[in-house]
């Protein structure tokens, strides 16, 4: 299972499937998403943080930096 930090709050995410799971049989979930935003940039936000940006309309990297938890690194 391998591992990656979410770009809005930095905590650690799970992501499932890829070589490393190929024989475990591993059930566990991916618990976020690269995303390319309307402005072109491309984020990697775990599920919680994707729940936080804005439904109504084209997202961009200030959303993402809008985020309460956000950090910068």
């Amino acid at each position: 299972m391998a591992k990656e930090s979410c770009d809005g709050c930095g905590q650690g995410v799970t992501i499932a499937g890829g070589i490393s799971d190929f024989w475990s049989l591993s059930r566990d979930k991916t618990e976020g998403l690269a995303l390319e935003l309307a402005d072109g940039s491309e984020w990697f936000l775990c599920n919680d943080c994707i729940e936080q940006l804005p439904d109504d309309r084209d997202v961009t990297a200030a959303d993402v930096r809008d985020l309460p938890e956000w950090t910068d690194g």
